[in-house]
């Protein structure tokens, strides 16, 4: 789970998960979104993948990337227990 904060803890993985939440996007894609260069949002995604929050699938020369929502709910659904006890 520790691996999960420290993706969630950075805005620009935040904003990649939310753009990912309506799409799947290739890297390209997911940089025009941001002023910073493509290697370091390939960081981020590598973060993000690392810690299973995103998937990603090679489709002939591009890399698309998609959100692992069953991740996400699994891992809310534990922080949440914590409280619960």
């Amino acid at each position: 789970m520790g691996k999960v904060f420290k993706a969630l803890s950075d805005e620009t993985r935040r904003e990649i998960l939310k753009l990912l939440n309506n799409k799947d996007l290739s890297a390209g894609e997911i940089s025009n979104h941001f002023d910073m260069s493509k290697p370091s949002i390939s960081k981020h995604l590598d973060i993000l993948r690392d810690a299973e929050l995103i998937s990603s699938e090679k489709k002939g020369q591009f890399v698309i990337y998609s959100i692992n929502t069953s991740v996400i709910q699994e891992v809310l659904g534990n922080f949440l227990d914590i409280f619960q006890k």
